[in-house]
């Protein structure tokens, strides 16, 4: 909220992005992975970057749109599609029928604001189902090899969203609180969320990890009660 105040959601986006790939080059020197990839990689990795940027990007379009709780009822659809076209057994659709409705009550989903932001949120949807599909093609080798690719990727995230986030993210540059303040949002939504999805995605397949995923609005519930009380 401290950076929506002063930024705008493009601009948001922007710090997330660049914030994640300044760690992860700092960290990995991803782009030596990019480099020595065969050209069937580095695809996987340019779609994977350019599904990150745009995934971000509609995002906070939506929630400046609509509210918080509907944009993450839908942007769980995906996730739940996944898991449903991977649900083999009775007990995976059981668990999958009270993961969809759990995250529907706990999001608290309200059809109000404005038409575009529904547009933003269903494509934000679309996106993070390529983003659970490509990420799985990255993390086969599993360990550090998954989260090299990670990091090449966010590097193309970046030179996707500079061209329209940038401008929106200017008037923070100047301003030390908000700049940690963007510093920080990119490690705690992209860093450390994207590598823990590389070592879950290593070790899982794609329908269970999908299933874990839509837990997701309950574990947030969790952590508004113990932070927010």
């Amino acid at each position: 909220m401290l950076l929506f105040s002063s930024v705008t959601a493009l601009g948001v986006a922007w710090f997330r992005i660049a914030s994640a790939a300044v760690v992860f080059a700092l960290w990995r020197r991803p782009w030596r992975v990019f480099v020595s990839a065969p050209w069937s990689q580095r695809r996987i990795l340019l779609a994977l970057g350019i599904v990150l940027g745009l995934m971000n990007a509609c995002f906070y379009l939506a929630i400046s749109r609509i509210p918080l709780g509907t944009v993450g009822a839908i942007e769980f659809l995906g996730p739940i599609t996944l898991a449903a076209l991977g649900a083999r057994t009775p007990r995976n659709i059981v668990a999958l029928l009270l993961a969809a409705g759990g995250g529907w009550l706990l999001t608290d989903v309200r059809f109000s604001g404005q038409p575009l932001g529904f547009v933003f949120a269903f494509a934000n949807c679309a996106f993070f189902m390529l983003y659970v599909v490509l990420g799985h093609r990255i993390a086969q080798d599993g360990g550090a090899a998954g989260i090299d690719r990670l990091g090449a990727a966010m590097l193309v995230a970046l030179v996707t969203i500079t061209p329209i986030g940038i401008t929106g993210a200017l008037p923070a540059m100047a301003q030390p609180l908000l700049l940690l303040a963007g510093i920080g949002v990119g490690i705690c939504s992209s860093v450390i969320p994207y590598v823990s999805d590389q070592l879950a995605m290593a070790r899982l397949p794609r329908a269970t990890f999908a299933l874990l995923l839509s837990l997701l609005p309950a574990s947030a519930a969790l952590i508004g009660i113990l932070v927010l009380r």
